[in-house]
């Protein structure tokens, strides 16, 4: 309720002539706006829940994050504190500590090769794919998109059951056993993540029109591709080749199941003999993953402030 005042006019009669008399009533008229009160009481309220929802998951995420790095530090047995596993990873020498470390580099070095693999036999099989798809045909593009993402609903030792028997054969007749060989099946566990990054790309360009634009100034397709579709879609790449290292990075089941060795089996082996350089070496390459995840978001938006600027 607010308070409106409202101006009356009067015509009074009189014996020289008629007289006008304006007068001011004051009233209060019902309107949808509350009072300053309410509204004040209704933001501190929703500033509560949402401070509430935000203290809850930090601590779902961030309370597990502690411990393991409490247990790097203190000894479960005797309760000593100590940086000792710490100092082990970063100068490479375990041996006071009864831990083989060359496994844990093993591991490493292979992941990181693993990742590159995968995202660059990732990115040649989906993006010209999608891009040719996305222009000619949406029936088939939704075709795609059924098999592209059908991998999220298969689990993991689902995959290696079908798995087993190609790369028993490719590693006696054809390849070896090498792990790196395993990019064939990360492709596979990557291509749901990588299709959605991808596809929010396409969407949000007009593909047809700067193809259409391209081809009728005399570009080639290659030239199209190169330089008209891919620097428009550089920030959903960058997208798609940063979670799927991340997911090779974490791939411990069809690593284990087929008997290769990679960062996450490393990390099981390391454990058998050291738990905590173990836990602080499974913390660095979650700080990996954030750092990822970090550069990814400055990336986008250097890239967005450089095309708004031109």
């Amino acid at each position: 309720m607010t308070s409106r005042t409202i101006r009356t006019v009067e015509t009074v009669g009189t014996e020289t002539g008629t007289v006008e008399t304006v007068g001011t009533e004051t009233g209060t008229v019902g309107t949808g706006v509350k009072p300053p009160q309410l509204r004040a009481a209704r933001v501190r309220k929703q500033s509560i829940i949402k401070f509430v929802i935000l203290f809850v998951t930090l601590a779902f995420l961030f309370v597990p994050l502690l411990a393991m790095f409490i247990f790097t530090l203190r000894h479960p047995l005797s309760g000593r504190w100590s940086a000792a596993p710490w100092t082990a990873i970063f100068t490479g020498n375990g041996e006071s500590l009864g831990a083989d470390l060359s496994v844990l580099w093993q591991g490493v070095g292979i992941s990181l090769s693993l990742s590159a693999v995968t995202v660059v036999i990732m990115l040649i099989l989906l993006v010209p794919t999608m891009v040719i798809v996305h222009i000619r045909s949406k029936a088939l593009e939704r075709a795609i998109e059924w098999v592209a993402t059908l991998p999220l609903t298969i689990p993991a030792i689902v995959l290696v059951v079908g798995l087993g028997p190609i790369y028993r054969w490719l590693s006696a007749d054809v390849l070896s056993t090498n792990p790196i060989w395993l990019c064939f099946a990360y492709v596979i566990l990557v291509m749901p993540f990588a299709f959605r990054a991808i596809a929010v790309g396409l969407n949000s360009i007009d593909v047809k029109t700067l193809v259409e634009a391209s081809r009728s100034l005399g570009a080639s397709w290659p030239k199209v591709f190169l330089k008209v579709i891919i620097p428009n879609l550089w920030q959903s790449i960058l997208s798609a080749s940063f979670i799927s290292i991340a997911v090779v990075l974490g791939e411990y089941t069809v690593a284990s199941l087929l008997g290769r060795m990679n960062l996450q089996v490393a990390l099981y082996q390391l454990g058998q003999s050291n738990s905590q350089i173990s836990t602080a070496m499974s913390l660095l390459a979650l700080l990996f993953g954030v750092v990822l995840l970090v550069a990814l978001d400055l990336i986008s938006d250097a890239m967005r402030k450089s095309r708004e600027g031109k």
